[in-house]
């Protein structure tokens, strides 16, 4: 007859590395994020992988006029890039971090949304291999703009 704390203290121990992988991957993210990308950009796809790996769903829009849903969506001009996404009522334009975008769910404040400028090296979807370069992550509201975080 087997000795039955021993066989529970066996199997307790081979799965334990098993629950202990399991327990360090990351849960489920259910926030969707709606982007809209002109169908020949290659580094907009990259940033949605970026999301996508940092577990975040993904609902991708292609258009020929992306322009019209910065309009529609008061994107100003100085804070532009070359796709716009939608998240819990938020506008995220450009590079924007997927740590940046969950901290600003996390905190949820008065704002229209973030941005990052331009396309630099080195933000998500922009990556050259080591070549970065220093930018900063824009909030924005009817009031004006603040640097949300710097990377």
């Amino acid at each position: 007859m087997i000795n039955r704390r021993l066989f529970i203290g066996t199997l307790a121990a081979a799965l334990a590395p098993a629950s202990a992988v399991l327990s360090a991957l990351p849960m489920p993210e259910s926030t969707l994020i709606a982007v809209v990308r002109s169908p020949d950009c290659g580094c907009c796809g990259a940033w949605i992988d970026h999301l996508r790996d940092a577990g975040f769903m993904v609902e991708e829009t292609l258009s020929d006029d992306v322009d019209a849903f910065k309009d529609q969506h008061a994107v100003p001009q100085p804070l532009r890039s070359c796709h716009t996404a939608l998240v819990e009522g938020y506008v995220l334009e450009g590079h924007v971090p997927a740590d940046a975008i969950r901290t600003l769910l996390d905190q949820k404040p008065d704002a229209v949304g973030l941005a990052v400028p331009g396309m630099p090296i080195g933000s998500p979807g922009m990556e050259m291999g080591d070549q970065s370069e220093p930018f900063d992550v824009i909030l924005w509201n009817a009031s004006g703009t603040d640097v949300f975080a710097r990377y």
